[in-house]
C-alpha cells in the first residue's frame, strides 16, 4: 500500500461498488469487495487518529459488513451498530457475526439515511462510513446528523472510493485495447446524473457541518490477481455491474468485446486471463466533533 499526501437501494449506500440489476449479486461483490481488499481497510482503520479506543462505534451504510468486521477486530472492547437499507446485507452480515463468535457485539439497524429522522444509534464514539455518503441526496444534513450523534471528542472517517477499480492492461483486450476505459467513461455518464457526489472532497463539507479534519489521507490500491483468487470474480462481478450501466453508449465492437470477456464459457472469459490486478484508489477523512 503507497500513499499519496497525508493531510476514503441509493441510501442504504454500501461498501465498494453498487447498485447492480440483482441485489443478490450486489452483495456478493461486496464481500469480494471485503475479501481482496482486507488488508487495505486493516491498515485505514490502523492508521484513524484515535486518542482513546472506542467503545460505541456506527457503521453507516455497512454493506455486507467489509468495515464492520475490520473495526471489531481493530478495537476488541467495541460494539458496533451496523446500518443499511437492505435487509440481506443485514442478515448476511448477522451471519457472518455468528460464524464468527461476534454477534454480541453486533448490532443490525435497518434504515434509510436519506430520511429526516433517523432511528436512535445511540451516542457512538466513533462513525465509519465507507463508500456511503455520496449515494445520499442530502450528504449535508446526513453530517451535521452524525455530528450531532457523535459523542464529544469522538471521530467520524469518511472513506471514499476514486471510481470504479481498473483490472485490466491498457492494452487489453487484444481485439479491442482500451476496452475498460471507454466502458468507465460511459459509466460516468450515468454517474454524473445518479451519484452526483462521488469523488467530492469531504474535507470542507465536514467543516461546514461543525467537525475539525484531523487528517487526510490518499491510499493507493494495487493488488496483483495472482495474490488471491478471488480478483477474477472480483473483476467478473464489477465488469457485470460496469456493464449494466454503460452498455448504451457503448459501440457495438466494445459490447461484444466486453461480452466476450463476461461470458465464463468462453475462452476469452476474465476468469482465464493471467495478467488481473485490483488498481483504485481511496481517501480518508478523519473529522472529530469537538463540543
Amino acid at each position: 500500500m503507497t500513499h499519496a499526501h497525508p493531510h476514503a437501494a441509493r441510501h442504504g449506500a454500501h461498501h465498494g461498488l453498487q447498485h447492480a440489476a440483482g441485489s443478490g449479486s450486489q452483495a456478493e461483490i461486496l464481500d469480494l469487495d471485503a475479501e481482496v481488499l482486507a488488508e487495505h481497510i486493516a491498515a485505514i482503520t490502523a492508521w484513524l487518529p484515535i486518542e482513546s479506543a472506542p467503545h460505541e462505534i456506527v457503521d453507516l451504510g455497512c454493506g455486507t459488513g467489509a468495515g464492520t468486521f475490520a473495526l471489531i477486530a481493530r478495537f476488541p472492547d467495541a460494539r458496533v451498530t451496523a446500518v443499511d437499507s437492505s435487509a440481506e446485507h443485514l442478515h448476511r452480515l448477522r451471519e457472518k457475526a455468528y460464524a464468527e463468535g461476534v454477534q454480541e457485539r453486533v448490532r443490525t439497524v435497518q434504515a434509510d439515511l436519506d430520511a429526516a429522522d433517523w432511528p436512535d444509534l445511540g451516542t457512538p464514539d466513533l462513525v465509519w462510513a465507507s463508500a456511503s455518503m455520496h449515494h445520499l441526496a442530502d450528504p449535508h444534513r446526513a453530517l451535521r446528523t452524525v455530528h450531532d450523534i457523535l459523542t464529544p471528542g469522538g471521530l467520524f472517517a469518511v472513506v471514499e472510493l476514486a471510481g470504479f477499480p481498473r483490472f485490466l492492461p491498457e492494452n487489453a483486450p487484444e481485439d479491442r485495447p482500451g476496452l475498460e476505459e471507454r466502458c468507465h467513461a460511459a459509466g460516468e455518464r450515468y454517474h454524473a446524473e445518479h451519484v452526483p457526489h462521488r469523488g467530492a472532497d469531504w474535507g470542507p463539507m465536514l467543516t461546514a457541518a461543525g467537525f475539525a479534519v484531523d487528517g487526510e489521507r490518499t491510499v493507493t490500491v494495487n493488488i496483483p490477481g495472482d495474490r488471491s483468487a478471488a480478483v477474477g470474480r472480483y473483476a467478473l462481478g464489477a465488469l457485470q455491474r460496469l456493464r449494466h450501466r454503460a452498455a448504451d453508449a457503448l459501440s457495438t465492437d466494445d459490447l461484444a468485446a466486453l461480452d466476450g470477456l463476461l461470458d465464463t464459457d468462453s475462452p476469452r472469459s476474465i476468469l482465464r486471463r493471467g495478467d488481473l490486478a485490483v488498481r483504485t484508489e481511496r481517501t480518508i477523512w478523519a473529522a472529530r466533533r469537538n463540543g
